[in-house]
């Protein structure tokens, strides 16, 4: 039989060995989650990895990678609460980027260097996200069909000769809700709803499929004119297929408004989530995202605007010309948005 002495002994020696092993677990998750940052993004895995494994190659950070459609991603969030291992999210679009701040899911960033590099009317006024990369959303033209003097802005779209010579994409698409918000914070609630209306008379056909089915359409002559972002335009352009390139060479773009507020412009960009376990790594992506080794690779892989002035552009968007944006506080959009979509639906935008 064992003394009692003996069996004290090792119950203790058990228990420190206990302690010791649940020490080294502590430690071990404590390294792993010092080398990692964990990102939801609403953006492809093609259109975004390539960026975080440089640098995860520079920092020797991890970066674990989930992607998905924005609302999805947003409403995983929401119903992960505190047990979300998301550090970062990324979305497109203002409107989604204010859904995420008002669902809870972000928070307050006061960052320096954001603060600097990144003008204030492409990040939240509060802080909890920041404009990445800009996409421009101009009027694009059948060159054999318009002369482009005849275009001058997006009001001008309501007017009777573009009648039944208009494609647009549905109003379920955050893209032009955002330019109807930005139109509204513009114009006001009366001129934005009588535009809205007599525009959508002038759609040539139901709204279906997304941006390049618009561009594709104007190019087959199915219509004369649409409003598009111009990345889209830019994948026509460098796509490997030819008959991409064909559409691409028939159509024309117009900068609109370019002798008032100017084109309008929205993000894709980023926040450090509520319940972030690696704030500090989820920073220094961000601030390694608006760096002038990213912002130079979204313009020359994305076909999208720098958010970083004075940022390298490539020839793709250097061939489209200079132009003067709307610079209306993008933030803006999002407070917008839900009364944009209430005039859409009352002028059966559908």
């Amino acid at each position: 039989m064992f003394s009692k002495k003996t069996t004290h002994s090792r119950s203790f020696s058990t228990y420190i060995a206990f302690a010791l092993m649940n020490l080294l677990l502590m430690i071990s998750s404590l390294a792993t989650a010092a080398d990692q940052v964990n990102v939801y993004s609403a953006r492809k895995e093609a259109l975004i990895k390539p960026i975080l494994d440089t640098f995860s190659q520079n920092t020797g950070i991890q970066v674990k990678l989930i992607t998905g459609k924005a609302d999805a991603l947003l409403t995983r969030l929401r119903l992960e609460g505190s047990a979300s291992p998301a550090d970062v999210f990324i979305t497109v679009d203002a409107g989604r980027l204010h859904r995420a701040k008002a669902a809870g899911v972000l928070q307050k960033t006061n960052n320096e260097n954001l603060n600097k590099l990144i003008p204030a009317n492409l990040r939240d006024v509060d802080g909890y996200w920041f404009g990445l990369s800009q996409r421009a959303r101009p009027i694009f033209y059948a060159k054999n069909k318009v002369d482009p003097k005849e275009l001058s802005t997006y009001e001008d779209l309501a007017s009777k000769k573009w009648q039944g010579k208009i494609c647009m994409r549905s109003s379920n698409s955050v893209y032009n809700q955002s330019l109807v918000a930005s139109m509204l914070n513009a114009t006001g609630e009366k001129a934005t709803q009588d535009w809205l209306n007599s525009f959508v008379e002038n759609f040539v056909r139901k709204p279906a499929g997304g941006d390049t089915d618009q561009l594709k359409a104007v190019a087959a002559g199915q219509c004369d004119i649409t409003i598009a972002n111009t990345y889209y335009f830019g994948r026509l352009i460098n796509s490997a297929d030819q008959n991409d390139n064909s559409v691409a060479d028939k159509l024309g773009v117009f900068w609109p408004n370019q002798t008032d507020r100017g084109a309008h412009v929205n993000v894709s960009g980023a926040g450090v989530t509520t319940h972030s376990k690696n704030i500090a790594n989820a920073v220094k992506l961000i601030e390694f995202l608006a760096s002038p080794e990213s912002q130079a690779w979204y313009s020359a892989v994305n076909n999208e605007y720098p958010v970083v002035p004075g940022s390298e552009i490539s020839d793709t968007l250097k061939s489209w010309g200079t132009f003067k944006q709307d610079s209306v506080d993008l933030s803006i959009l999002g407070s917008n948005n839900r009364n944009a979509v209430k005039m859409m639906d009352r002028a059966n935008w559908k």
